[in-house]
């Protein structure tokens, strides 16, 4: 366990490019699958940060190239944002600290719940929960800074 202090500013922790590596488990039908891709944070002019992810998944349903896009705010204080769905509705709150590092989204009929682990200055992972009647997965995110370890 990484007992060192996560990032205080967030935002500028989270700016560049990530590999995403995620494995998909359906717990119903005991289905699994991955998504292996790039995540770019990108700050905007809004001062907060366009996030991307793009990649290819493989799925029983779908195999092939996928993407997602979220909208990151500055949240309550520089250790969090806020994230949110691109048409602008609220979708969670991200954070590291061991006050904030998880939280829930409620999505009808299903709850999705979200923890956080920082694993150093260029690593970190996140870990979806979805339950409901619709839905009962687990979705695990690892996240590794690409330039990692280089000088600027």
């Amino acid at each position: 366990m990484n007992h060192q202090q996560p990032t205080q500013d967030l935002q500028a922790y989270l700016a560049g490019s990530w590999v995403v590596e995620r494995t998909l488990l359906d717990r119903t039908s005991g289905t699994n699958g991955t998504f292996t891709g790039v995540v770019r944070y990108n700050r905007n002019s809004d001062g907060g940060l366009d996030y991307r992810e793009d990649g290819t998944m493989h799925w029983p349903t779908h195999s092939g190239p996928a993407f997602r896009e979220y909208l990151l705010k500055p949240g309550s204080g520089p250790e969090s944002m806020d994230v949110f769905f691109p048409d602008g509705r609220p979708f969670h709150v991200m954070s590291f600290s061991e006050q904030g590092n998880q939280d829930k989204h409620w999505c009808d009929p299903d709850d999705y719940r979200v923890s956080y682990l920082w694993e150093g200055p260029d690593s970190f992972s996140f870990t979806w929960d979805v339950q409901g009647p619709a839905k009962n997965l687990l979705l695990e995110s690892h996240l590794v800074r690409i330039d990692a370890g280089r000088q600027s």
